[in-house]
């Protein structure tokens, strides 16, 4: 489901629960050996999906252990993002010479419990939601396309940024948003990255972002294949 968002160099792949069993390196097993038996079968799903995202790039499995801040550590030359939540777990990953950086999120379609949409938006944030209409729980959206956000920005940066520091915007035709970046940005190459642009989508109880940045200078031949699948 996550793919139907992203371009065509990214490879990823999705489960709806843990029902398959998924076998973790040592490394990581010791990761989540105190954790309680769901965490670790989740923990374990996803990097199924990530090692099997990484087959399709031709790389052969290894441990993929949380790094600074819990962002995983992914082989040298390729980015990804993992997301899990319930009823959900997806990776995606791409070679870096094609794909910058990278984030995608899951959330369950459903309202966001009471104080959090305060907590986490801008008042200009909850002016647009407002004018969205009642077809999609528009607070869940913002909360997952401002967690790509991080996922994408800290990879770049190793700094913290708050849900206060990027404002979000929807346009439903498109099933895009533009994330405003409200402190210096990344540098790509030369240039200062000022916004990210995403896709989101709602399906089967479950809402997904994505942002795919590509490099500084992309070639005819990345330009070609950016297309969503």
């Amino acid at each position: 489901m996550i793919e139907r968002i992203l371009p065509s160099v990214i490879a990823a792949h999705h489960a709806f629960d843990d029902a398959v069993d998924a076998e973790l390196f040592p490394q990581e097993a010791a990761v989540v050996a105190a954790a309680v038996a769901a965490r670790r079968r989740e923990f374990a799903t996803v990097r199924r999906c990530a090692r099997e995202s990484l087959a399709t790039l031709g790389i052969p499995p290894m441990p993929l252990l949380p790094g600074e801040r819990g962002a995983p550590l992914w082989p040298r030359g390729t980015v990804g993002s993992m997301t899990h939540c319930s009823g959900y777990r997806a990776a995606a990953v791409a070679r870096a010479d094609e794909i910058t950086a990278l984030g995608i999120d899951a959330e369950p379609h459903q309202p966001l419990p009471e104080g959090v949409l305060d907590a986490i938006s801008l008042p200009e944030e909850r002016a647009h939601l407002s004018s969205l209409g009642a077809d999609r729980h528009w607070d869940r959206l913002l909360f997952s396309a401002k967690e790509s956000v991080y996922k994408t920005w800290f990879p770049l940066t190793h700094r913290w940024l708050d849900f206060h520091e990027a404002s979000v915007s929807f346009q439903p035709a498109e099933r895009t948003f533009i994330a405003e970046l409200l402190v210096p940005g990344p540098r790509i190459g030369e240039d200062e990255v000022r916004r990210f642009h995403g896709r989101w989508l709602v399906d089967q109880g479950i809402v997904l972002t994505a942002i795919a940045l590509l490099p500084a200078r992309p070639n005819l031949r990345q330009v070609a294949r950016l297309g969503c699948a």
